[in-house]
C-alpha cells in the first residue's frame, strides 16, 4: 500500500491551497481516508476523515468551515480543499487510511510521507 500526498507548499494567510492524496494497492472501497497534521512539538491532530462511500466526513473544529475533504473512488485519490488559510495551520500534513470513521481516530493503518504546508505573511 502506497499512499502519496502532493499540493503541499506555501502561501500567505487567507490563501488556499489543495492537497491530494493519491492511493495504490488497495481498493478505495474499503477504506476511509483522513488527513492528519503534525507540527514539532506539538500533539499530532487528526483534522478529517471521510468514509468509504463518502457519506460521512468528519472535519475537526479548526478547520470546519474552512476545509474541506473529498475523494474520488474511481480514480483513486482522495483531496483536501482549503481555504482561508492562518499561520496556525502550518504542520506537515499525512494522508491516511483504515477501515471506518468510527472510533478512535489516532489510529490508522496507513500512511503518506507526508506534505509540508507552511502559512505565513
Amino acid at each position: 500500500v502506497q499512499l502519496v500526498e502532493s499540493g503541499g507548499g506555501s502561501v500567505q494567510p487567507g490563501g488556499s491551497l489543495r492537497l491530494s492524496c493519491a492511493a495504490s494497492g488497495l481498493s478505495l472501497d474499503d477504506y476511509a481516508f483522513g488527513w492528519l497534521r503534525q507540527v514539532p512539538g506539538k500533539e499530532r491532530e487528526i483534522i478529517t476523515c471521510i468514509s468509504a462511500d463518502s457519506g460521512y466526513t468528519y472535519h475537526a473544529k479548526s478547520v470546519l468551515g474552512r476545509f474541506l475533504m473529498s475523494r474520488d473512488n474511481a480514480k483513486k485519490e482522495t483531496f483536501l480543499q482549503m481555504s482561508g488559510l492562518i499561520p496556525e495551520d502550518t504542520a506537515l500534513y499525512y494522508c491516511v487510511a483504515r477501515p471506518s470513521c468510527d472510533s478512535n481516530l489516532d489510529e490508522w493503518d496507513f500512511w503518506g510521507q507526508g506534505t509540508q504546508v507552511t502559512v505565513s505573511p
